[in-house]
């Protein structure tokens, strides 16, 4: 079973490089996917992006969610290298519908 998408705002970080989980959309996700954030939760996150004939891209990316008690908010720890395209995913049909000359 695929994990639920839930939006993040990939250039909103604290200072460890985690995606900070408050914008609107990040909650209007979580709602929508009826998903209370806990400490080790893992969930698939997707920002707005175009390819370069500008079409729609999503990046994405995986995520640990944690409770950062310091500053007081939830966050996700991910791995910067894994992040992909929309595009690079198989299609249910076949091979990757990755665009040539990204």
């Amino acid at each position: 079973m695929q994990k639920p998408r839930i939006y993040a705002d990939f250039q909103n970080l604290d200072n460890a490089n985690r995606l900070v989980l408050n914008c609107a959309g990040t909650l209007e996700d979580l709602k929508r996917n009826g998903i209370e954030l806990q400490d080790g939760l893992v969930l698939t996150f997707y920002t707005d992006d175009a390819d370069d004939q500008g079409q729609d891209d999503e990046l994405k990316i995986e995520g640990v969610v944690h409770f950062d008690s310091k500053e007081g908010l939830w966050v996700a720890e991910v791995n910067w290298a894994a992040l992909s395209h929309a595009s690079d995913e198989p299609s249910p049909n076949g091979p990757p519908t990755k665009i040539a000359n990204r």
